[in-house]
Parts: structure tokens; sequence; C-alpha cells
């Protein structure tokens, strides 16, 4: 197999001004997938637009409030917006196979290492996977719509060479192009990613829920991987084959030199935190500055109800996250020896036979 690619499609892209499931477009992506296909390239389609398809099937005029009924909205989406992939790529000789993810399911380490294997042997068989969020049972999935994070996921779950972001707009503006006409085009970030998150703006489209923050922040985690990333509008023509053969297009996200590997990519990015702990100026230091592993002494204080195993963040006295990792001790017993020294802990905590809040080799430094 040559290169893999991730091709990820945001609601805007899938649906016509009418609302509803655009198959031209839709037809247009396939096509040039299965270039990529055709030339020995393994590609995935992380694709949004279930919600769309269900409204499209359900004759909804408007995207429903309630939680009940936009989860039954997308179940109905979900097997339209399949098929009709399906149907594309048929036309084409290609197969396609569904994938419905969730944080959760990513969370876990073994069934994350089952959807890495399931999704390498899919392109193996010369099969499509079509992932999306599974919208029916993952309530945040449906508020934050951040397909965007999911794509970037399986990138690194497949470790992809490149992800094309496909939207309605050309690519990262210097500012946000909708209010201020003299905002230009970013054609390629290598890094400062943090300086871009003002100018990335809020959603852009009354079907889909992401922005362009969702897509910065998509880049600061594949920059991490080494993995570049493409954001373009999905409407130009023969977009993914330029983006894939290195043709300027929207704004490259240059993947940097990799920091994080494997498992470390997985505690920073895969799992939702479970809780979070506040740390002084020398745990800090400790952690960023010396490698090492975080200890109760350092603590100043705790949230959440995290037992052994979770993830949870890390944050300074000001609030930013600094580190992510696995819990090596529960919320419960923290609270009781936060501040403690090492020595003085076994007096409050006689069985517990540990060390640390979590181990440097289950820490990520972000």
């Amino acid at each position: 197999m040559g290169r893999r690619v991730v091709v990820k499609v945001g609601s805007s892209t899938v649906t016509g001004t009418d609302g509803r499931i655009d198959r031209d477009v839709l037809s247009s992506i396939v096509a040039q997938i299965a270039q990529l296909i055709q030339r020995g390239d393994g590609v995935v389609l992380v694709t949004s637009g279930a919600i769309a398809a269900g409204l499209e099937t359900l004759d909804l005029g408007s995207r429903p409030t309630d939680m009940p009924t936009l989860q039954a909205t997308a179940a109905v989406g979900q097997v339209r917006l399949v098929e009709t992939y399906a149907s594309l790529f048929a036309e084409r000789g290609l197969v396609v196979g569904q994938v419905l993810l969730t944080r959760q399911d990513t969370g876990h380490r073994q069934q994350y290492l089952n959807a890495c294997h399931t999704l390498s042997r899919l392109m193996e068989l010369g099969i499509v996977p079509v992932v999306n969020e599974n919208d029916t049972t993952a309530v945040d999935e449906i508020r934050m719509g951040d397909n965007d994070h999911l794509a970037s996921l399986v990138a690194v779950m497949v470790h992809a060479d490149l992800v094309v972001l496909l939207t309605d707009i050309d690519g990262l503006y210097s500012s946000d192009p909708r209010s201020d006409t003299a905002a230009t085009l970013v054609e390629r970030v290598e890094d400062a990613l943090d300086e871009r998150l003002s100018a990335a703006g809020g959603p852009g489209s009354a079907l889909g829920s992401g922005g362009m923050a969702t897509k910065v922040e998509a880049a600061r985690m594949l920059m991490k991987a080494g993995i570049p990333m493409v954001v373009c509008d999905g409407s130009r023509e023969n977009v993914i084959v330029d983006a894939a053969e290195g043709v300027p297009v929207g704004t490259l996200f240059a993947g940097g030199s990799v920091a994080l590997k494997g498992r470390k990519l997985w505690i920073a990015y895969a799992g939702r935190p479970a809780g979070s702990v506040s740390i002084d100026a020398g745990a800090k230091d400790a952690l960023c500055l010396r490698g090492g592993s975080l200890l109760p002494a350092g603590v100043t204080d705790v949230s959440g109800s995290f037992v052994v195993g979770d993830a949870i963040t890390v944050a300074d006295r000001s609030g930013v996250v600094v580190a992510r990792g696995l819990a090596a001790m529960s919320a419960e017993d923290l609270k009781k020896v936060k501040g403690h020294k090492t020595a003085h802990i076994r007096e409050v905590l006689p069985d517990w036979d540990g060390e640390e809040v979590i181990h440097r080799d289950h820490l990520v430094i972000l």
C-alpha cells in the first residue's frame, strides 16, 4: 500500500444550499478518493452529515432542539448517508465499511487498539472505511460536532501521511473574513498555533456545529504526531487529489517533528479526562523542565471523581493545562494526601503502595 490519507467532509460540504445531501458534491469527492486508491493509496473517509441526511429523510424543516429527536434524526440519517456513499463508491468498483466511534470507545485502550486494527485491515482489503461519530448515543459529540478531532484521531490511529479537511471556506485566514474584508488566507502554518486561535472564528454553518477553531485544534494534535493537514474548500475542483499531490490548496499545517508516538498520543488525545488536578510552581518545573513524575506534594487541588487508570489533566496555578496522564491513585485518596510529602502519605493511606499521582511513563506534557 502507498500512502495513507484521511479525508474529512464537513456538514457544510455534504449539504447543498437547500439543506439536503448534495449528491453531486459527494460524487466528486468519491471520484477523487477512488483516484487515490487506484494509484495505491489507502483512504479513510470521515464524514459529517448524518443529521442533515436525517432532516431530509424525515422531511423536517429545521434541526431539532430536543436531544431524543436529534438522536433519532441522526439514526435515520446515518443509514441514508452511508447508502449514498456505498452507491457512489460501487459505481467505481469499491466497497465501503461503516465505522462508528465515540470518545468512550477511543478512551478505552483495548477498544482503541481494536479500532486501529479494524481500520488498517479494511484499507488492506481495498475497502473504504466510512467513519462518523455515533451521534445516536454520544450526546456530547452531537453538541460539539468535532469530527475535526475525530479525523485527527483517526489519522493517528492509522499512521496517516496526510489529512485533508474539506469545508466551505478556503482555509485559515489572518482574521475572520466574514467581518474583516482585509483578511488574507494563511497558506502555511509551521508552529505557534496558539496565536491563530483568536482568528479561528466560531461555527460557520447552521447545519454543522464546528468552526475553524476545531480545525486549528486538530492541527495542533497532528503536528504533535508529525502528520501534515490541509484545510481547504471542498467545492474546489480536484481539491483532494491536488492536496495529496502537494499542490497548494487552502492552508497547510505542516507536520512537525514526531514528538509523541503510539501510547503517548493515545494518553494525550484519545479519551475524555475524568478529572483534573492543579499543581504548584515547583511541581510544574519538575514535570515540564526536569522530566519528573507528579507527586502528591505538588498537588494543590483535585476535581472530578476519577479512579486509578483514568485520564486526568494537570493544570498550573493560573489554570493552564500543562499535561495529561493516567491517574495512579483515585481522586478520593488524593484529596486526603494532596500537599503531603511522600514519607507522610502512608500515615493517611496505610494500604497505598505507590509514590506518584501520575508516573512519568504515563504522563504527556502538552
